[in-house]
């Protein structure tokens, strides 16, 4: 039987965390509580309810709380370990859902999808927008077809704990995840869930989420494929100053004057293409050195 693991990431979730922690203990014998350093009494409350409790000093960020819960089902040998948010957003009835998969061994990840399943609450338009374009950006640099790469309500196998440790301690672990996995060519699926938002989500907490998640994203995809996040760019910019130097020696040897704009667009370009090519080059050198000497 397979030895199953509900890792709840909280921070000041103490009008909420008790409920959850009381719903899940009518199926679930095994629950961890990552406390992000909250500083009201989530900690106080899930130890009283004699779940494991795994707590950071200050608040390191959802990613690192992500870090935490791997650790510690790992550490506990678990068989799959489920995240589920711990704001009362998500159905505790969808978990097997979830977990099933990875049982038959159809799956190595398991995404719970808002946007297969339902969605009750406000959830703005805006930010629907913000996810599928981040998701979007994920799929196409991993080459998976998923449609919510930002969900926190995932169940991951044995072999994933083993392969991946998360290193981002923002909301862009979620990416990360999906990139490490792409890469050790792990079966990834998803399955329709039902979400409530309770409360009204503002327009500057969505930027900062969408901010992080993409320069999170933009980060992983440079280390894991250097040649081409900074090369294609590269070789654009170098055939556009090679293709504005030809044209400013034309109009040189035609007029006997150079066009200040053109020869300014021709070296800008050319400098900056032989950047991006060279730094493409040193840092598929590093990488390759690194994953040689691991």
């Amino acid at each position: 039987m397979s030895k199953i693991a509900i890792g709840l990431p909280a921070f000041n979730e103490e009008k909420n965390i008790a409920s959850i922690i009381t719903q899940l203990k009518k199926k679930y014998t095994l629950i961890i509580v990552c406390d992000d350093g909250s500083s009201d009494l989530t900690s106080e409350i899930a130890k009283e309810m004699g779940v494991i409790v795994v707590r950071h000093n200050t608040n390191l960020g959802y990613g690192a709380a992500i870090r935490s819960l791997f650790l510690k089902a790992n550490e506990l040998n678990c068989d799959i370990l489920v995240t589920f948010d711990s704001d009362g957003q998500h159905k505790i009835s969808d978990i097997e859902n979830v977990i099933k998969p990875i049982q038959n061994k159809e799956a190595n990840i398991v995404i719970g999808s808002r946007f297969l399943g339902n969605v009750e609450g406000n959830l703005p338009t805006y930010r629907k927008l913000g996810i599928k374009a981040i998701t979007n950006l994920v799929n196409s640099n991993t080459g998976n077809k998923i449609t919510d790469s930002q969900s926190g309500f995932r169940g991951y196998d044995k072999i994933t704990l083993e392969k991946i440790i998360p290193s981002d301690s923002g909301m862009g672990v979620s990416t990360e995840i999906l990139i490490k996995a792409n890469k050790q060519n792990f079966k990834i699926i998803e399955i329709p869930i039902t979400i409530l938002y309770k409360e009204k989500i503002s327009s500057q907490q969505t930027l900062s989420h969408g901010t992080s998640v993409i320069l999170s994203t933009m980060k992983f995809i440079s280390i894991e494929h250097p040649l081409k996040f900074y090369g294609i760019p590269g070789i654009s910019f170098l055939t556009i100053g090679l293709f504005f130097i030809m044209w400013t020696i034309h109009e040189f040897s035609i007029g006997g004057s150079i066009i200040t704009n053109l020869s300014i667009i021709g070296i800008g370009s050319t400098i900056l293409g032989s950047i991006f090519v060279m730094t493409s080059i040193l840092l598929y050198s590093v990488v390759s050195v690194v994953r040689e000497r691991r």
